[in-house]
């Protein structure tokens, strides 16, 4: 199966958020995909991010993460995903705010600075510096991390094109069959 960077692939609205979302059904053991084990798709998805990604106006172009610099990286995305995965269900977890600020630190301190992992980094540090958290979510089909942009805060799905409709399509077949017995 071919695989490429697409639109969907970067509407969590933060470019820590895009990383953190670049493992698919986390959760799920038996059908997870971490689409940066395969080297082709780590060193291809700065190009993507400066195509996609809601900030890349402030990051640009970023240079691929650097072999050495590889399980810094991994780390800062999986301290990511913990934390603000644990901030928008528990609220904010001490533990892992230091464990998150400590990977921070190892990771900018080997970066290049204009490298994904420099980037990724800063991006980080502007979502815990978020003004109003609130607006951070997971989404009710993939589970994905995204920033809820919406007037009213009621967004529901990363993507509306891709899970919401799955989503919805998902409830009408439901109700259908329900109504078929």
């Amino acid at each position: 199966m071919t695989f490429a960077w697409t639109a969907h692939r970067f509407s969590s609205g933060a470019l820590a958020l895009d990383v953190a979302n670049s493992v698919v059904l986390r959760h799920n053991t038996s059908r997870r995909i971490d689409r940066f084990a395969t080297r082709e798709q780590l060193e291809s998805f700065p190009l993507a991010a400066a195509k996609f990604c809601a900030e890349r106006a402030l990051f640009g172009d970023v240079l691929p993460v650097a072999p050495e610099n590889r399980p810094n990286f991994i780390a800062l995305r999986e301290a990511t995903d913990r934390y603000f995965r644990q901030k928008v269900l528990t609220g904010n977890d001490d533990r892992l705010l230091a464990e998150l600020l400590e990977t921070l630190a190892v990771t900018l301190r080997d970066a290049k600075p204009d490298g994904l992992d420099a980037a990724t980094a800063h991006s980080v540090l502007r979502l815990i510096a978020m003004p109003d958290p609130e607006r951070m979510k997971i989404c009710r089909n993939c589970g994905w991390l995204f920033i809820d942009r919406s007037k009213n805060k009621s967004r529901a799905w990363c993507d509306m094109a891709v899970c919401g409709n799955r989503a919805k399509a998902s409830r009408h077949y439901r109700r259908k069959k329900e109504e078929a017995i």
